[in-house]
C-alpha cells in the first residue's frame, strides 16, 4: 500500500513538472490561443527584432529569447503544427509527432526546429534565408507628383512601371527545349575550389560555381526569346485611389508586384506621393488645416469697407472675407475660417480649417508686387 501510494506521488511529482516545464509558446509570443496569423506574425515581428542577437551583444538571455520567439513562431504559423502542439504540446513536436519518433521537424541544432536566423532574414526579406525558403527580391519604389486640389478631392491614378517577369516562351527556365547539362566549370559540383598562395600558405577555398550559379547544370539552348536571361521587361500596369485628404507623404503599397524572377518571392512596390506646386489657387497646407496670405492695402485695413471673394480647392464653395466700415485690420492679423480646410481622412463630411494671414502695404511700402506664398 505504501508502495503504491509512493509511486502515485512520483507520477504526480513528474506529470506536475513536466507541465509547469512545457513550452507555452503562445505566452513566449505575448498572445492568446486565439490569436490570428496576423497577430503572430506581428508578434513575432516585434519581439525578434527587439531580441536580435545583432542588437544585444554579448546578452544571452536575448539569445535565448531569439531562440525560444523563433521556435514559437515556427509552430504557431503553421496550421498543422499548431494543431499538434494545441492537443499534445510541444514535446510530441519534439518528438517527431503524436506517437513519438525521433527526428519530429528536422535536427538542425535547435531542439528539431528551424535555425531562427534564418527565419528572420526570410521574414525581413533578406537575400540569405537558407535552404529552407525562398529568397525574396528587392523592393521597389515609384514616385508620383498630386496638386493640393487633387489631394483635397482624393484622385484615381493610373501608370504603368517598366519590371521584369518570367520570359513566356521558356517559363522562365531560359532553355528553348528545357534541356540542361552538367556544368563544365565545377564538373556539376556546383562549387569550385580556389587555391590561394601567401607566401609558404597555401590555402584551398570553396565557393560557389558562377558558371552555373551553384546549380550544377547549365542550359544547354538558350531560349530565343530572352537568350537565357529567364526574365524579360514588360511595362505592368497599376492602380492608385487617393482619398480625399490623404498626407502629401502618401504611401500606397502593391505587396508582390515588383520584379519577378526564377528562384525568389517578388518583393514590393511602394508608391510614394508628393505635392505639387502646381494649381494650389495660392492656398498652403500643414496637416489638416490650410494657409493663404491675404494683401491689403494701407487705406482697406485702416478704414474696413471692403470685401473679397475667393476661388477654393472645392469650386463649389467661394471663401468670403469681408471688414465693415470702421473695422480696422492689423499686419499681421490672422482670421481663422472654419470647416475650409482639409477633409479628416477617416471622417467623413469632416475638414480642418483655413487660416488667412493679412499683410498690410504700408505707404512707405508700397508695391503693386505680389507676395510670394511659401510653402
Amino acid at each position: 500500500m505504501g508502495l503504491s501510494l509512493f509511486r502515485i506521488l512520483a507520477l504526480f511529482t513528474l506529470l506536475l513538472f513536466s507541465v509547469v516545464t512545457a513550452q507555452d509558446y503562445y505566452g513566449i509570443l505575448g498572445l492568446s490561443k486565439d490569436a490570428s496569423d496576423r497577430d503572430i506574425k506581428s508578434a513575432y515581428r516585434q519581439l525578434s527584432k527587439k531580441f536580435h542577437p545583432d542588437k544585444n551583444p554579448g546578452d544571452e538571455e536575448a539569445h535565448h529569447r531569439f531562440i525560444e520567439v523563433g521556435e514559437a513562431y515556427e509552430v504557431l504559423s503553421d496550421d498543422e503544427k499548431r494543431q499538434i502542439y494545441d492537443r499534445y504540446g510541444a514535446e510530441a513536436l519534439k518528438n517527431g509527432g503524436p506517437g513519438g519518433g525521433a527526428g519530429g521537424a528536422g535536427s538542425n541544432g535547435f531542439g528539431g526546429f528551424r535555425d531562427p536566423m534564418d527565419m528572420f532574414e526570410q521574414m525581413f526579406g533578406g537575400h540569405h534565408g537558407g535552404f529552407r525558403g525562398r529568397p525574396r527580391g528587392h523592393n521597389l519604389e515609384a514616385h508620383e507628383e498630386l496638386t493640393l486640389q487633387d489631394f483635397y478631392h482624393g484622385a484615381s491614378l493610373d501608370f504603368s512601371l517598366n519590371l521584369n517577369d518570367l520570359c513566356e516562351h521558356c517559363s522562365g527556365s531560359g532553355s528553348e527545349d528545357g534541356k540542361t547539362t552538367h556544368c563544365s566549370q565545377c564538373q556539376g559540383q556546383g562549387v569550385v575550389i580556389q587555391v590561394v598562395r601567401m607566401g609558404p600558405i597555401t590555402q584551398k577555398i570553396q565557393q560557389m560555381c558562377g558558371a552555373c550559379q551553384g546549380k550544377g547544370q547549365v542550359i544547354k539552348n538558350s531560349c530565343r526569346k530572352c537568350k537565357g536571361a529567364k526574365v524579360e521587361r514588360k511595362a505592368k500596369a497599376f492602380h492608385v485611389d487617393i482619398p480625399p485628404g490623404a498626407p502629401r507623404d502618401f504611401v500606397d503599397v502593391k505587396p508582390g508586384e515588383a520584379d519577378k524572377g526564377p528562384g525568389f518571392d517578388a518583393g514590393d512596390v511602394f508608391i510614394k506621393f508628393s505635392e505639387s506646386s502646381k494649381i494650389n489657387l495660392g492656398y498652403r497646407r500643414r496637416g489638416v488645416h490650410l494657409y493663404r496670405t491675404e494683401v491689403l492695402s494701407f487705406e482697406e485695413a485702416l478704414k474696413g469697407n471692403w470685401k473679397r471673394e475667393l476661388e477654393f480647392l472645392d469650386p463649389q464653395k467661394k471663401v468670403h472675407l469681408a471688414r465693415k466700415q470702421g473695422i480696422p485690420v492689423k499686419n499681421g492679423e490672422i482670421e481663422r475660417i472654419s470647416h475650409f480646410g482639409m477633409p479628416v481622412p477617416g471622417h467623413q463630411d469632416t475638414f480642418g480649417d483655413l487660416f488667412v494671414d493679412y499683410v498690410v502695404v504700408t505707404p512707405h511700402k508700397a508695391s503693386n508686387k505680389l507676395i510670394k506664398d511659401e510653402l
